[in-house]
């Protein structure tokens, strides 16, 4: 059973995941710590369950996803996976943060890309990736069918989906994935959006106007 814990970083507000299961073993995604009380946050709950990290994993590089990037890897010297489509946005990330006058670490470069119908293992859980471009070309959605759970980044939001006027976006893509890939998952499937609160996908399917009439 996976355990779900929360933390909403930095100016972007930007959920940040640890999925953790009976094993202790865990992952953590879009780590938006850049803060130093942001990061000793995040440590603090993963000493304080006695949680061992093995993978890092962005579901697209946008700058507020990634902003703790090398402080996670550095303090648990664990690889970092995301999509080959996103690596030139990871690549100019810096220079989009300045823009914001947002901080952000030298970000590493990537140990692991995941595709499409690949699969991410720790303790005792299988998560798969979605690949759903549209608001990044690399973006990822982690999905869990025995714990009927979305890791869905910026894909799917609770009443909206992710923006598509950003370099690399397509609205008519980033639609026809999730109709394709996420709309036909069982209805009581939770989703974990990148900002904002839990939603399902019945809801989503009954009421996000974006996804109305398609």
């Amino acid at each position: 059973m996976i355990t779900v814990k929360t933390f909403v970083f930095n100016e972007f507000q930007v959920n940040t995941f640890v999925l953790s299961d009976e094993s202790n073993e865990c992952i953590i995604i879009d780590p938006g710590c850049n803060h130093t009380s942001q990061q000793k946050e995040l440590t603090q709950y993963i000493t304080s369950h006695a949680l061992h990290p093995v993978m890092l994993v962005n579901t697209h590089a946008h700058i507020d996803h990634i902003a703790g990037n090398l402080f996670v890897q550095s303090t648990y010297n664990i690889p970092l996976a995301m999509h080959e489509e996103d690596r030139l946005l990871l690549k100019g990330a810096r220079q989009f943060a300045d823009m914001f006058a947002f901080p952000i670490d030298q970000l590493p470069e990537p140990d692991q890309f995941l595709k499409d119908g690949d699969e991410i293992h720790f303790g005792n859980t299988v998560l798969i990736v979605f690949h759903i471009p549209g608001h990044s070309p690399g973006s990822i959605t982690l999905y869990s069918r025995e714990n009927n759970l979305v890791i869905a980044g910026d894909v799917l939001f609770d009443g909206s989906i992710g923006r598509s006027d950003f370099p690399g976006g397509n609205h008519n893509i980033l639609i026809k994935g999730i109709m394709e890939k996420l709309m036909t998952l069982p209805r009581e499937t939770l989703v974990y959006p990148g900002h904002g609160s839990v939603t399902s996908i019945g809801h989503e399917y009954d009421t996000n106007p974006f996804l109305q009439g398609q």
